[in-house]
């Protein structure tokens, strides 16, 4: 079906939001430069039919759309660290914030040196699900009156050479031994009444596999519970098992609760950028109105 034969139903703002991402995916990637991200971005969030949004993300990879093959032997992506350390130049070198955020997450490739900048604005660098153009690769964060986080998967190894200057650099993560094969993340830059932090989290994929391993190790309490008590026990094994699932369910509402103020904060800054430089492309375009105005009124003075 072309774009023509689309029908005219009209989107919604989850659909748009769903183009926003990908939108946000491919930037990670280098697939779009700033410019086209922003273009395509006001377009997606001014789109009312799904005619409108379907050219945007056209010409863009969406997701379980298989790479091309590749001519080259390389390492199977196993999840194993050592298929995650694919070599090249990475697909995104730098991040800038001013008065703004950035953020890298997703599926992207670390370079041998990320270099980032914050002003008055704030930057998340996600590595749970990255890979790494080398085994020990540099990220540089200079902030100035911002912030910036660090985010590293477990079993990566941690080195923190920051200078801070009424700021300050988080170590907390540093002198933990890394997995075997698994890369090193050198974090460095300066802070001048600012902040870099780093903190070591799960992948969502990783949280999952854990509550399912929880799940199974509870079922086989609970059946070597009844094999042991027998049927005279079942009063005290059924009071085990609902202590069992409140402290589950406790825990499960926990991580989805941290995890939905994370990504709530996250769109909150996206949306307060954009509608920041909407105010001074407003802005700027009464002010050209006004000159031209001006001009014809009084004319070359």
């Amino acid at each position: 079906m072309t774009d023509d034969e689309l029908p005219a139903l009209r989107a919604s703002d989850a659909d748009r939001e769903r183009v926003a991402e990908r939108l946000r995916d491919a930037l990670a990637e280098g697939r779009l430069d700033m410019e086209e991200f922003e273009e395509r971005l006001e377009a997606a969030y001014t789109a009312r039919t799904y005619g409108e949004l379907a050219p945007i993300t056209r010409d863009l990879p969406g997701p379980g759309v298989a790479p091309p093959v590749s001519m080259v032997k390389q390492p199977e992506d196993d999840g194993s660290w050592a298929s995650r350390i694919v070599g090249g130049e990475g697909s995104s070198s730098w991040g800038v914030a001013v008065l703004s955020g950035f953020e890298r997450k997703g599926r992207w490739t670390v370079p041998r040196r990320f270099n980032s900048f914050a002003f008055m604005g704030g930057g998340e660098i996600d590595l749970r699900e990255a890979n790494f153009a080398d085994r020990e690769v540099v990220v540089n964060c200079v902030a100035v009156m911002g912030g910036m986080n660090v985010v590293v998967p477990p079993g990566v190894e941690v080195v923190v050479r920051g200078i801070g200057i009424m700021g300050g650099f988080d170590h907390r993560e540093e002198g933990r031994p890394g997995d075997p094969g698994a890369p090193r993340v050198v974090v460095t830059g300066f802070a001048f009444w600012g902040g870099v932090g780093v903190e070591r989290k799960p992948t969502r994929a990783e949280r999952l596999r854990q509550r399912e391993e929880r799940r199974r190790e509870k079922q086989e309490r609970r059946a070597a519970r009844k094999e042991l008590q027998g049927s005279q026990g079942g009063r005290l094994g059924d009071v085990f098992d609902v202590l069992d699932d409140a402290r589950d369910l406790i825990r499960e509402r926990h991580e989805d609760h941290h995890e939905y103020r994370r990504d709530r904060e996250r769109e909150r800054r996206e949306l307060h950028e954009e509608l920041r430089d909407l105010h001074r492309e407003r802005h700027a375009a009464r002010r050209e109105r006004r000159e031209d105005r001006d001009r014809r009124r009084f004319g070359d003075r």
